[in-house]
């Protein structure tokens, strides 16, 4: 019988609802620049946030499917939506059948990891999109891990808006991050670490810090993710030489390419050719 898929050594797939994991794939490429990548941006259907679990479900296992079969032996779901709502399900039910020897990983895991040794306090914030928030994801990781440690979490709706229409910086933008982070903090006096659980986060940072007192660790995902790559690479040496390593990168759509290239060249500050793709 044919395999489904390619045994040939491919690219990192590196997937994401939209524009956000390329704040992840830009902290990867930082520590493993070597590697090959290949980033899908599913920008037609984004956002995956407000999306039911049954639709993120469906839509993530396409992705995943698609960069199978682009060669992809390992990819990483740069999306915290995907990671809360679909990463579990493809693991257990879907990897087996499609090829059990490729794997999905996700970015709440390698986030919440890093707390334990962060946090004196023991009280833990997250500011996230609504859907991650609904999810439960991160006080259930957190709880995993560290049974002891109490979270709090605080949607943040506007924020993705301001970051994907060039607004990061704008004094208007002062308003909704001092807004949120206010609401996070009234909730628990004693936090002394807040998780941003977005991937288009990061770019609002400078304005999140104004905000924060400086006593309180603000943890960002991108380099907690890389950091965890390259450890589960260096533990897994047989998913490692499955891995191309030409330090290329390239980039798909299922949007207007035109409109990736505009927005893409906010998170990365570079101008990048990218192909579009269709899912369905």
């Amino acid at each position: 019988m044919k395999p489904l898929y390619s045994h040939l050594p491919g690219p990192i797939g590196v997937f994401d609802s939209g524009y956000g994991g390329l704040t992840i794939l830009e902290q990867i490429r930082q520590v493993l620049p070597a590697y090959d990548y290949l980033y899908l941006g599913d920008n037609a259907r984004t956002p995956y946030g407000s999306r039911s679990f049954e639709i993120v479900y469906d839509f993530t296992l396409q992705a995943v499917r698609k960069l199978f079969g682009m060669g992809c032996h390992l990819v990483v779901l740069a999306c915290n939506t995907a990671s809360a709502k679909a990463l579990r399900s493809i693991q257990m039910n879907d990897l087996p059948a499609l090829d059990a020897g490729r794997r999905v990983l996700g970015v709440i895991r390698p986030t919440v990891e890093c707390i334990g040794s962060m946090t004196k306090t023991r009280h833990v914030g997250v500011l996230a999109t609504a859907g991650t928030v609904l999810s439960n994801s991160y006080p259930l990781e957190v709880h995993k891990l560290f049974p002891d440690i109490a979270v709090v979490e605080q949607a943040c709706p506007m924020w993705v808006p301001l970051v994907e229409n060039g607004e990061a910086n704008s004094p208007g933008a002062d308003y909704f991050v001092q807004k949120y982070v206010s609401a996070l903090l009234s909730k628990d006096a004693n936090i002394d670490t807040i998780i941003l659980g977005c991937t288009h986060y990061p770019l609002l940072l400078p304005k999140i810090r104004q905000h924060v007192p400086e006593n309180i660790r603000i943890v960002s995902q991108g380099e907690y993710v890389a950091r965890s790559l390259k450890d589960y690479l260096c533990r897994h040496p047989e998913m490692d030489a499955r891995c191309t390593k030409g330090g290329t990168c390239r980039f798909f759509t299922t949007e207007s390419e035109d409109k990736f290239m505009d927005s893409a060249a906010i998170f990365l500050n570079e101008k990048v050719h990218v192909g579009h793709i269709s899912l369905e």
